[in-house]
């Protein structure tokens, strides 16, 4: 059966990161065209800012988006995945 995305195979990684560090990792998976949630509880609340700072940065250097899900959750994704929230219901 032929692949519809060509040699592109959609993914979602779910990170749970502990150490700023690992934002380096998330990006490389974002570089690779995936789809990346990460859920920054594990961490402190300054060092899980500037994680994701550094991973928001990362994304718009690759025009992809970030969305926040709760103050410590937010999904990221590269250029080719449309990212679309819901509207309110009435």
């Amino acid at each position: 059966m032929p692949n519809p995305f060509n040699e592109w195979m959609p993914e979602v990684v779910v990170f749970h990161p502990t150490r700023f560090e690992e934002a380096q990792w998330i990006v490389h998976h974002l570089r690779e065209r995936k789809t990346v949630l990460v859920h920054a509880g594990a961490m402190e609340r300054s060092e899980a800012q500037r994680l994701i700072d550094f991973v928001a940065g990362g994304v718009s250097a690759i025009d992809g988006q970030a969305e926040c899900l709760d103050d410590l959750t937010f999904v990221f994704v590269p250029e080719m995945v449309a990212l679309r929230r819901d509207p309110a219901p009435p």
